[in-house]
């Protein structure tokens, strides 16, 4: 049976598929992951072979915490007090690499991305296969490169299909947006990927104000311009227009659907409610544009979310979810 409810049988079961260099999906409180042991060359291949993502594209390692990140990457202080702060959780922290630590997962560069996932299931995961010997479970989004990422074990179904190897059903993801990616590896702390851990939380602590990803920034997971897309066009749009695009597209003879806060001003059109909130949004996102994305519509238009604060992850991905979708005609 797949997916698999994740009892402790289950679990133990996936911690030694992952000792023999075989993959295993599991839910994290951000998205579920495609996991394969961290340092293991083989296990990390098939990992970019079955999603099919560029090799130059690197992975997050999760590790039980800072203990283990040691053994991986040159910890320091900033690591230490985020640590300390807001580990276990969906916070990704890019240091420098531990000479002797295997690159597989880093896409060729010196720098490694670490990540101490909350969700019961992945410690319960992480910490049995410390028990046979691992030390980190490298796993990007349990998709297709590029496209929506999965919050539900149904969904690692949907996109892997019968490539999909042993998937933990955990239930829906708490956050359901991926970490908050802060660059630590050179010097002044850069925001790389906002996720689901607000930015002024990470400032707090560190007392400094993040920097802006650069030219000089390390790649990271989910930062490419196109990336969790639906195989349906998709366009951002103001509220306040939202009406007069939908006249313009039935027009056309497009049929859309809204996803917005309130019903728009054409009645008849094909109407998603959209939570208010940015945690109640997120949670939602993705297991929405999925069902949006498969309810048979040539367009999807979603009113533009705010800019900044809480809002800032859900920005993020429906920007790059909008330039990664088909092109409109």
């Amino acid at each position: 049976m797949n997916p698999r409810p994740a009892d402790e049988a289950a679990i133990e079961a996936a911690a030694a598929e992952l000792a023999a260099g075989r993959l295993v999906a599991f839910p994290t409180e951000t998205v579920y992951g495609l996991g394969g042991d961290a340092a293991s060359a083989e296990a990390v291949a098939a990992i970019y072979r079955l999603k099919g993502r560029p090799a130059d594209h690197p992975l997050i390692v999760h590790v039980s915490g800072a203990e283990q990140a040691r053994k991986w990457a040159r910890w320091n202080d900033a690591a230490q007090r985020l640590a300390e702060a807001f580990w276990p959780g969906p916070l990704t922290l890019i240091l420098e690499r531990q000479a002797e630590a295997p690159g597989w997962a880093c896409g060729g560069q010196a720098t490694i991305g670490l990540r101490s996932p909350s969700h019961p299931v992945a410690r319960a995961l992480l910490a049995a296969f410390e028990r046979l010997g691992g030390s980190g479970v490298a796993a990007p989004s349990a998709n297709r490169f590029g496209r929506v990422s999965p919050t539900r074990a149904s969904h690692v179904i949907d996109d892997l299909g019968d490539e999909a190897p042993l998937v933990l059903d955990g239930g829906a993801c708490g956050v359901g947006v991926e970490s908050t990616i802060v660059d630590l590896s050179r010097g002044r702390p850069v925001l790389l990927r906002p996720g689901g851990l607000d930015a002024a939380r990470i400032e707090a602590v560190l007392g400094v104000p993040l920097g802006a990803a650069d030219a000089a920034a390390p790649r990271a997971s989910g930062t490419l311009e196109a990336h969790y897309a639906p195989r349906t066009p998709l366009e951002l749009v103001p509220a306040g227009v939202i009406a007069a695009r939908l006249g313009e597209l039935a027009a056309r003879g497009i049929r859309a659907v809204v996803w917005s806060r309130s019903r728009p001003g054409r009645g008849e059109a094909a109407w998603e409610p959209a939570e208010a909130g940015s945690e109640a949004y997120a949670r939602a996102l993705y297991d929405t544009l999925r069902r949006l994305d498969r309810a048979g519509f040539d367009r999807i238009l979603i009113e533009r979310p705010p800019d900044g604060g809480d809002w800032a992850a859900v920005a993020d991905r429906l920007r790059r979810a909008a330039v990664g979708a088909p092109a409109r005609d």
